[in-house]
């Protein structure tokens, strides 16, 4: 039986169409002070590589002024639901196994009808187990998974794939799991009776990031602060032999944003942003980091092609 969800209140579906409309024409512009004050406190010294590839998936074309606040150029992009597997000498996992079967009416079914609307997928899908098989790999070859965040779209590939442990920052696990009902937007199924390891950003600072996890103690995969998103998001942070790879979740839908530092289009990011404030200045933080390192969002199909290792389309 689906979890019960938060309702978004009337004035936030209200606020959050409104929004579209005037950010469309005054979108938020970038704080420039906060920019000059970040610095960079560096990568971190890795001593080995991992690599990573991206599972197949079909993007479907959405307008761009729904995706980036203000941007009329070009009229549409491509989005996905990007899920990615990382082989790490010690393990291999997944980051954001994002759909599950039927995902329709076993997910997505439990977000408010205000936010159905504008994320209930294609017909043509790819379920996250069809694409690892296409790989040639089943449960028992993932070590465990690991979520930036706990939306739907980035966990509920989990539901088929069951005792699957999962890696889960600890703020997004509270955030997620506390309380009578999930927030919007999270989902419960997927983590309920799982085997779940639990992690703080109790490292140092990397990068333009506040906090910081390594997950091996090699320097190989560190996850970062990306809160605002929802509190608990992260960045899983790659050493590739193709240089530094940054899976940036939803802290971004697309590289656009991070390049022009424009937030989600209100509708529907105004909904989907647990903090639109704090998403806005990991924006920054992104967009400082840009040349450094390939920051991927999961949302941007094209950028998701680019990592140096892939399958797909």
């Amino acid at each position: 039986m689906p979890q019960n969800v938060q309702s978004p209140s009337l004035a936030r579906c209200c606020g959050s169409l409104a929004g579209l409309v005037t950010g469309a024409v005054r979108p938020r512009q970038p704080d420039q002070r906060f920019l000059r004050s970040l610095t960079d406190a560096g990568l971190p010294d890795a001593s080995v590589t991992v690599s990573v590839t991206a599972l197949r998936q079909k993007p479907r074309s959405v307008p761009t002024a729904f995706i980036v606040e203000g941007r009329r150029h070009p009229r549409q992009v491509r989005n996905g639901l990007a899920s990615f597997v990382v082989t790490h000498p010690e393990a291999t996992f997944i980051v954001d196994p994002s759909v599950c079967i039927d995902a329709g009416t076993r997910a997505v079914a439990q977000l408010p009808a205000f936010l159905r609307m504008a994320v209930r997928p294609s017909d043509d899908i790819i379920p996250t187990t069809t694409a690892l098989a296409e790989l040639s790999l089943g449960p028992g070859d993932l070590d465990f998974a690991l979520p930036t965040h706990a939306h739907w779209d980035h966990v509920c590939g989990l539901l088929d794939l069951p005792g699957l442990p999962v890696h889960l920052h600890r703020k997004e696990r509270d955030w997620v799991m506390d309380g009578p009902v999930a927030p919007v937007g999270g989902v419960r199924d997927s983590l309920i009776g799982r085997p779940t390891v639990d992690y703080d950003l109790d490292g140092p600072p990397l990068l333009t990031f506040t906090g910081s996890h390594d997950l091996f103690g090699d320097g190989s995969v560190v996850l970062v602060d990306l809160a605002g998103h929802t509190p608990g998001s992260v960045g899983v942070l790659l050493n590739t032999a193709g240089g530094w790879v940054l899976l940036a979740g939803d802290a971004a839908w697309h590289t656009y944003q991070i390049d022009d530092i424009r937030q989600k289009a209100s509708y529907p990011g105004g909904i989907a942003d647990e903090d639109r404030t704090e998403t806005f200045r990991t924006l920054h933080r992104l967009h400082a980091v840009r040349d450094i390192v390939t920051v991927v969002p999961t949302h941007d199909h094209d950028a998701v092609r680019t990592l140096p290792s892939r399958v797909g389309h």
